[in-house]
């Protein structure tokens, strides 16, 4: 199972994310988030950065040209869409790096499959998080799964929103042929933007 962790700040605390072999390590640069890194993270600093793990830019309804400036500076090697992007824009930007769309589940009722089917053929991952009214993403709340256990997808996907420790049975459980990867953030933090990295390796150890 991958593992992404969301909400990095710190230079540091991507190293260490990097030496416990966590896979992706999300960048958040919506300055309406309380994660924004865009002013906490120089670019030069990671840049050129030799991790084995691939750097996600959060974007929340940005143009492509302010994406593809942080793709740049940043070095990042996927980015992730969290807003109502259109299927054109994932399609541009997925000829110069991978794109991660991201699409919020209010309940039970909702059809994924008509959620996702006009970006079927413009990215190269889903993700799935929490539906909220006041916040973009880190709601620290789960949806129903049972919703993507019925939905065919067919593209492989992130399971997020509100997910820490105690939910690494229920993760484990979980199963959907294109399930690729957990993202976790707010139930593995210390404050907005700090990660507590004894919970990350907790919950790393705890899906073997």
């Amino acid at each position: 199972m991958n593992t992404k962790v969301c909400g990095i700040t710190q230079v540091k605390q991507l190293q260490q994310l990097d030496g416990l072999d966590i896979d992706f390590a999300g960048l958040i640069f919506y300055k309406g988030s309380p994660r924004y890194v865009g002013d906490k993270i120089k670019p030069a600093d990671i840049k050129n950065s030799d991790f084995d793990l691939k750097k996600v830019g959060v974007f929340v309804n940005a143009d492509y040209d302010e994406i593809m400036q942080a793709v740049e500076d940043y070095g990042l090697d996927v980015v992730q869409l969290h807003g109502n992007e259109s299927p054109e824009l994932c399609e541009e930007l997925s000829e110069d790096v991978e794109v991660i769309k991201a699409f919020k589940v209010k309940d039970s009722k909702t059809s994924i499959d008509e959620m996702v089917a006009d970006y079927d053929e413009v990215c190269d991952y889903y993700l799935f998080d929490t539906a909220s009214s006041e916040l973009e993403g880190g709601t620290g709340k789960q949806f129903d799964w049972k919703v993507l256990s019925k939905a065919k997808i067919e593209k492989p996907f992130f399971l997020s929103g509100g997910i820490g420790v105690d939910d690494v049975a229920k993760v484990k459980a979980f199963k959907h042929p294109d399930y690729y990867a957990v993202d976790i953030n707010s139930k593995v933090e210390k404050e907005p933007g700090v990660k507590d990295m004894a919970l990350v390796l907790q919950f790393k150890q705890g899906l073997k």
